[in-house]
């Protein structure tokens, strides 16, 4: 009974906190003490570390020796190649669905998005679980788990920068169009989808980054900026 108790108080640690860093309530860089996350859940130092230990699997918890735990700071670079790096491997994964999606799989899809309920911060968490699933469903649908694995780490690592683009009223709508081509065999057509989806995004993303949360994200705004 204690070992389901403390498996318990992870998760709940780590799905708080991990709302907490991609809604931007916690900034980058910050640090992370794990006294103070003790207090505040109320539970014993193993559980909070191995929440901690979970964030840094996902790229949003960077732990340094001697020093602790901290909010992962980005460079503008990685972040540009992060979002490059999602094209490659979104479009890699769409023309090989497209071929070989089954029945079962195009459900799947369907019924990923419970419907847009707001824009509170509740609901921004929710849309962007459903977006990771999403595309995480979608790759394995190609048929290399590998590509679904590498795909599902990078919106792990992205889930901060997802929720800027404000899109939970879209997603659907944007997804079913995406469903269509793949329920349709269409390879052309679905390469075109998510391409539209993932350069609309990385704009969205960018501009926001760029514009009003430079300081935010401690990025430089200088020459290595191309969207």
């Amino acid at each position: 009974m204690p070992q389901k108790k403390t498996r318990t108080s992870k998760n709940q640690i780590y799905d708080t906190l991990r709302s907490e860093i991609i809604l931007g309530h916690r900034k980058p860089g910050e640090r992370m003490a794990v006294e103070d996350l003790k207090a505040r859940f109320g539970t014993s130092v193993t559980p909070v570390r191995d929440a901690l230990q979970m964030l840094n699997q996902e790229g949003l918890v960077t732990i340094k020796p001697r020093s602790g735990y901290f909010i992962t700071q980005i460079t503008l670079k990685e972040l540009r190649d992060m979002l490059e790096l999602r094209e490659i491997l979104e479009v890699a994964a769409v023309e090989r669905a497209a071929v070989a999606i089954t029945g079962d799989q195009l459900a799947a899809l369907e019924h990923v998005h419970a419907g847009y309920t707001g824009d509170d911060d509740q609901a921004y968490t929710r849309y962007t679980d459903e977006n990771r699933r999403f595309h995480y469903l979608l790759a394995q649908a190609s048929g290399n788990q590998e590509l679904a694995m590498a795909l599902r780490g990078l919106h792990d690592r992205l889930a901060r920068f997802m929720v800027i683009r404000k899109a939970g009223e879209k997603l659907e709508d944007i997804h079913a169009v995406l469903i269509d081509r793949l329920a349709a065999h269409d390879v052309t057509g679905a390469r075109q989808a998510i391409l539209d989806e993932v350069r609309s995004s990385r704009l969205a993303i960018m501009d926001r980054i760029i514009q009003k949360e430079a300081a935010y994200w401690h990025v430089g705004t200088g020459g290595e900026w191309q969207r």
